[in-house]
């Protein structure tokens, strides 16, 4: 019998027609193409086969996901990604658990998300099992789709004297141990963001050495592998993103050697292209960071269609922003005065209109309100006559065919097969 999964589209915020900005009603007040009511999708509309191993909280597989970005993926972000792409998972910014256990009875603030963002993953940082452990329970409230781990973060503020993030590499019989305490107080899967080593413990034995005991030790079955190592001493997280070089054959070859788990491949991957290349030589899912922010229309567009093999939606950015609008307007200062205020709010919109005729004039126009609008609308009303109607009524394109051969010969670069070198390992 065919599975189906059921999508509730944004029927929480109400949209503002605004025809002073050039909004135009659309007579079936339709977004996405399809009513405001539950949609039914079933998994023989799409181009790819969906199993029920890779089904999660019931929703579509992580086949592309936004990565977590501190200070980018905030609610605000995320509630614009998923009024451009239904399917893709998005991933909170990182929360430290200490944070989530300190502020627990300000948890909305930190917490709290829209059940549109629906699926959605909370990333969260410590080294303390005890705090891991109550930060999931408290949590599990929200019903976020999956907990992650970051151990993965370079940043001297947390690698350093947080002695989390990246660092945690260095100590799989701990991660192991925080993945089973984190599941054991949460009804959410888990899952572990790394990178592929640290300075000179970056050998590909060495990286299997941590998923086989963190797999070994816990529930843990998927991970999010960022195709570079890591360096602690000497350079920045900027610098982190870009000098070490990235090694793919690392991750496809854990694809090889672990078949029982799940690998979600990131780092150096910016359009549909090369998403589509990565799961074709094998990857269950890619995640991509800063071309999903930067350029947001460009990266999310088409990937319900392209990725996930389900209708285009056929939306605008004029319907996207009227949705954003009574968003925005809904949550300025709800923790307090200008917390958040309407440049924290818009931030994300600033690169909806990436390389189009009236881009820069828009930014000017923007520099030039934020400090005196009060709300979404109104910011929008000064900055929107930047934009021609063709600009704003225009739905996503897909862009001229990027390359698709960099996974073509991934597999002739494989590294040895790795040898469990024995039950040590686990206890090491």
């Amino acid at each position: 019998m065919m599975k189906c999964a059921t999508y509730t589209l944004f029927s929480s915020f109400s949209p503002i027609h605004l025809s002073s900005l050039r909004f135009h009603h659309r007579p079936s007040n339709i977004l996405y193409g399809y009513s405001n009511q539950s949609r039914t999708l079933c998994s023989h509309s799409l181009k790819h086969p969906i199993h029920a191993k890779d089904v999660v909280s019931g929703h579509l597989p992580p086949w592309f996901s936004v990565a977590p970005m501190m200070e980018w993926t905030d609610n605000h972000y995320r509630t614009l990604a998923r009024l451009i792409s239904k399917h893709a998972w998005l991933y909170t910014e990182m929360v430290v658990a200490e944070t989530i256990v300190h502020q627990k009875d300000n948890l909305d603030r930190f917490l709290a998300f829209s059940p549109e963002q629906h699926p959605i993953v909370l990333q969260i940082g410590g080294s303390n099992l005890d705090n891991l452990a109550k930060a999931a329970e408290l949590a599990n409230a929200y019903q976020y789709d999956e907990i992650n781990l970051n151990c993965g973060c370079p940043s001297g503020k947390v690698a350093g004297h947080g002695c989390f993030g990246v660092r945690l590499m260095l100590d799989p019989k701990f991660v192991g141990e925080a993945m089973s305490a984190i599941a054991s107080n949460s009804d959410a899967s888990v899952s572990v963001k790394c990178r592929i080593g640290v300075d000179d413990h970056d050998s590909y034995d060495e990286l299997c050495d941590f998923i086989y005991t963190v797999s070994s030790q816990s529930p843990t079955r998927h991970f999010i592998i960022h195709a570079r190592k890591a360096l602690l001493n000497g350079i920045s997280p900027a610098e982190n993103r870009k000098i070490p070089p990235l090694k793919y054959e690392y991750v496809f070859g854990l694809l090889r050697d672990f078949p029982d788990l799940q690998f979600t491949i990131n780092g150096g991957i910016t359009n549909i292209d090369e998403v589509n290349a990565a799961r074709k030589g094998g990857a269950h899912g890619v995640m991509v960071g800063r071309a999903a922010y930067n350029n947001p229309w460009s990266a999310l567009g088409n990937i319900d269609s392209a990725v996930y093999g389900s209708p285009s939606s056929g939306i605008s950015r004029r319907q996207v922003l009227e949705q954003f609008q009574a968003y925005g307007d809904s949550v300025l200062g709800k923790y307090g005065p200008n917390k958040p205020n309407v440049r924290q709010v818009v931030k994300p919109l600033l690169n909806l209109f990436h390389s189009e005729p009236g881009n820069g004039l828009w930014k000017r126009k923007a520099d030039a309100v934020l400090p005196h609008c009060k709300t979404v609308k109104s910011f929008l009303e000064e900055t929107l006559e930047a934009f021609p109607d063709s600009v704003l009524d225009s739905t996503p394109e897909r862009s001229a065919a990027a390359s698709e051969d960099t996974f073509t010969d991934i597999h002739r670069l494989l590294p040895p097969p790795y040898k469990v070198k024995g039950q040590e390992l686990l206890y090491a």
